[in-house]
């Protein structure tokens, strides 16, 4: 995400980072190189403006012409910058002290807006452990409600639906009326869209709105359009009024318009991010960590997150003592490696580790690799996998024809792994391998 934007920032600021001195001179060509890059990501004109006054303001101050490291500190400003224009700290959604809490999702016809409900749902019961259910409002287009009651289903969610032949508002009421009685934390209301803005949709979204007294009122944008979603979002915000942004499609969005417009033209902020089709792939907003991926300084913190969403302390107490008795095999890095492609696409990952993102570029990560890795071992049998030093020349061949691949690439993995063994038992010793013995054993 955000590719192309990233790229250019980066590059903007790759001279001044370097320099041991600066002038004013080197701060405005720096600032030049900014404002251009954020305007060919779809960023609002005015937007640019305060945000390049901002940043050169604070860069031309003597704590920073004068410091030791002023390359590092107009970076910095950058990045505090960026921060504040997209949210600042940001914010959660308001929960009830108790009963019902009612969230009203709106949007405009194609942005994603009944998957990114089933996605919203599946988030609240997975991260805060909450019974949610889900009212089908959109009886205009064809097949949403049969979308809702699937994808909801998907996300462990109740689905409350009335099939297309009722009034929208009275489907709403009667779900809320469900949801209370059935004691569920949270009901979401998925809403009608439209190709464009027009008087009927508001009406009805404001009609349903006061129906249903939601605690948020949430607007779903498609994050591609740029510069359009946030004219819907002004114009949704100037006619119903909500009280968040849902950017979906964000894993497809190179420029980053919307998401660093959205927040100063409307003074809503971003909640949540929609980063793929699966319905996993759902995240809070947090403006720090996406301006520290825009400028290449990684994303700890979302990294460990979602490392510790798939393993728990059970699991890594075992890995770590097969490894210090020595008794790691091939089922216990396949199932390392299932692990990990669940956290999601290798090259975002690695994106995330500070640093990694100027080194990687625009290359990818072939992820057939890692299928070509699994379907090796998976050829193997139950001693291969725990015993590797039976593999003879018979037993390779087998391999290979069983995972389609050739016994080069067999031999290969198995090497790596006898390397990689080589390593952890090195570091279960307490001794630190070389970096030749990093490298083979990665």
């Amino acid at each position: 995400m955000f590719d192309t934007l990233s790229e250019r920032l980066q590059a903007a600021l790759s001279d001044v980072r370097s320099r041991g001195k600066l002038t004013e001179d080197d701060i405005n060509k720096a600032m030049r190189a900014i404002r251009l890059a954020l305007l060919e990501a779809d960023v609002n004109f005015q937007v640019v403006k305060t945000f390049t006054a901002a940043v050169k303001e604070r860069a031309l101050g003597a704590d920073v012409l004068e410091s030791l490291n002023p390359g590092q500190q107009v970076v910095k400003i950058v990045s505090d910058e960026l921060t504040q224009l997209m949210g600042g700290a940001g914010r959660d959604l308001v929960f009830a002290p108790s009963g019902t809490t009612v969230i009203l999702m709106g949007g405009l016809q194609g942005s994603g807006k009944t998957t990114a409900c089933a996605k919203l749902a599946r988030h609240l019961r997975e991260e805060h452990g909450k019974d949610v259910a889900l009212a089908a409002c959109d009886v205009y287009r064809p097949a949403a409600v049969d979308q809702l009651v699937k994808v909801g289903q998907q996300a462990g969610a109740t689905v409350y639906e009335q099939g297309t032949n009722r009034n929208p508002v009275e489907i709403a009421e009667w779900a809320l009326g469900r949801a209370k009685a059935e004691n569920r934390d949270v009901l979401i209301v998925d809403t009608s869209g439209r190709l464009h803005i027009d008087t009927e949709l508001m009406e009805e979204l404001a009609r349903i709105k006061k129906q249903t007294n939601p605690h948020d009122v949430l607007l779903v944008v498609d994050a591609m359009t740029g510069q359009d979603a946030v004219n819907v979002a002004e114009a949704f915000g100037g006619q119903v009024g909500f009280d968040g942004v849902v950017l979906t499609k964000l894993d497809g969005d190179a420029r980053g318009g919307a998401a660093l417009s959205v927040k100063a033209v409307t003074g809503k902020p971003i909640l949540y991010a929609s980063t793929g089709e699966k319905l996993d792939a759902f995240e809070r907003f947090h403006p720090d960590r996406m301006s520290q991926r825009i400028l290449g300084m990684g994303d700890v913190m979302t990294l460990v997150e979602k490392a510790e969403r798939q393993f728990d302390e059970k699991q890594a107490a075992e890995l770590e003592r097969k490894i210090r008795r020595q008794e790691f095999t091939f089922d216990d890095f396949l199932d390392q490696l299932h692990q990990i492609r669940k956290m999601g696409p290798l090259t975002g990952l690695l994106k995330m580790i500070p640093g990694m993102g100027a080194q990687l570029g625009n290359m990818k990560v072939d992820e057939r690799e890692l299928d070509r890795i699994q379907a090796i071992i998976t050829s193997m049998t139950k001693e291969e996998r725990t015993n590797p030093s039976i593999l003879n020349g018979s037993r390779r061949r087998r391999i290979a024809q069983g995972s389609g691949t050739n016994v080069s690439a067999v031999n290969q993995l198995v090497k790596q792994f006898s390397q990689m063994q080589k390593v952890m038992r090195q570091l279960s010793q307490g001794k630190t391998p070389s970096l030749s013995q990093l490298a083979r054993g990665r």
